[in-house]
Order: structure tokens, then sequence, then C-alpha cells
């Protein structure tokens, strides 16, 4: 029984080139090696486009702020520097004005909980937004 199962799988090559393959059949087109990378390469142009584009749908949905504490929450933040910044950031009933620095956190200073446009206005005093925002206002009263 052995010997016939391996007669019949080694007259199986010569079985395969008596089933008429013709001899001057056209050989199988030779895989490029240009082409290959270049489906290679828009393979890997497409998943990065559809890396940006899910992190932007994220972003615009607001999905990136997934997990925010209804106990700490950040209300304001101004740069004073090239890396400084100073934030407000509300803490249960409180705001705590904090400075950020590279390798610190300080503590500023704390205010009674307030609202954002009330403690904006009087930042606004002389700058160019106080301007056109007084300059709309006239607009919209006439």
């Amino acid at each position: 029984m052995k010997l016939i199962a391996a007669c019949v799988l080694l007259s199986l090559p010569a079985l395969a080139l008596a089933a008429g393959t013709p001899v001057d059949a056209p050989a199988e087109p030779a895989i490029s090696a240009a082409g290959s990378l270049m489906q290679v390469f828009i393979g890997l142009v497409a998943v990065l486009l559809l890396i940006a584009g899910t992190a932007w749908v994220a972003k615009r949905l607001g999905v990136t702020q997934g997990g925010a504490s209804s106990l700490l929450r950040v209300v304001s933040s101004a740069s004073v520097g090239t890396r400084e910044r100073v934030v407000v950031v509300e803490v249960g009933d409180a705001w705590l004005v904090v400075g950020v620095a590279p390798g610190s956190v300080n503590a500023l200073m704390t205010l009674p909980k307030g609202d954002i446009q009330s403690a904006a206005a009087p930042a606004l005093s002389g700058s160019f937004a106080a301007r056109l925002h007084q300059m709309i206002e006239k607009r919209r009263v006439k």
C-alpha cells in the first residue's frame, strides 16, 4: 500500500507535464518590485490618513475629554511666557489661580466661584479686544 502511494506521489509532476501545458505558453508576468513598493506605500498612506481623520473627528466631538471629573475643571488659562501659564481651576465652590511652569505648579490665589464673563471683563479694559468689543456694542445699539 505504501509503495502504491509513493509511486502516485512521485508520478504527479510527470502527470502534470503530460496534461497538456504547451511548451511555448507565455510565462506568468513577473511581479515588479516598484509595483509592490507602490502598493505598500499607498496602503501606509491610507492607514495614516485614517488615523489622522479619526483623531480629528474625536477632537471635534470632544471624545478626548472623556473621564473628566465634576470635582476638578479648568475654567481658563493664559500664556504668560514661552512655557509658563496662569490657569484658573474650579475645585468644588472655589477657583484656584495657579501658575504652571515646566518644573512646578504654584498656587497664586483662591477666589470664590464666579462667572467667567464678569471675571474677564476687567482684564479687557485698555486692550484691543476691549475696544473692539465696545465698537461692536455701539453698532448693536444703533
